[in-house]
């Protein structure tokens, strides 16, 4: 059966092929709703399930879609991707010198029956103290101008880690051990586990 990543993101596409099994691309082009009373994990398992339904909507075969979205949290701050420059700089601020966490949500819809799984993965990372320097020496790579929480810890930015529980690859944007176990468990889908 054919696996569709409902995903523009490179990082996810390398963690895809990180699982050894083949997938295509099919970017959703949904309106991204999101209920601005839900919390961090809540929203991204709504926008990833609202991601891989649009793309299961389009498909005439029988597929396994898979819809992914990450944000940061700190306190009651949800931040996703920044607007611009100074948003990118004022979230990395926020973040200079403490912990926060990274939550990938992801939905699997398998579209011969819509069996669909829905679930979440969270890592928390300690951000060493920045100096407005670095910030803004950052920012100005444009790196972080299309990352939720403004960075990408597989880049530069994995020099302002200075601790990290849970699962790396969820920070980067798709928990693969998780994510494989349901497709080998749930969708037998072979070079998963």
């Amino acid at each position: 059966m054919k696996i569709i990543l409902a995903s523009a993101s490179p990082r996810r596409k390398s963690l895809m092929d990180v699982l050894g099994i083949k997938f295509e691309i099919i970017v959703s082009d949904c309106e991204e709703i999101i209920n601005p009373n839900s919390c961090a994990k809540d929203i991204v398992m709504s926008l990833s399930q609202q991601k891989a339904q649009a793309v299961a909507k389009t498909l005439n075969e029988k597929c396994i879609v898979i819809g992914a979205d990450t944000v940061v949290a700190y306190e009651d701050n949800i931040l996703g991707k920044p607007k611009d420059i100074s948003d990118a700089q004022n979230m990395l601020r926020l973040l200079s010198g403490k912990t926060h966490s990274v939550y990938t949500g992801f939905t699997i819809i398998n579209t011969a029956d819509n069996t669909t799984i829905t679930d979440y993965e969270k890592t928390d990372v300690a951000f060493r103290n920045l100096s407005d320097k670095e910030i803004i020496d950052y920012v100005n790579t444009y790196d972080p101008l299309d990352k939720a929480g403004s960075y990408s810890i597989q880049g530069t930015a994995s020099s302002f880690v200075e601790k990290l529980e849970g699962d790396y690859n969820n920070v980067v944007g798709l928990p693969i051990y998780k994510l494989s176990k349901y497709l080998y468990n749930s969708f037998n889908i072979k070079g998963a586990n």
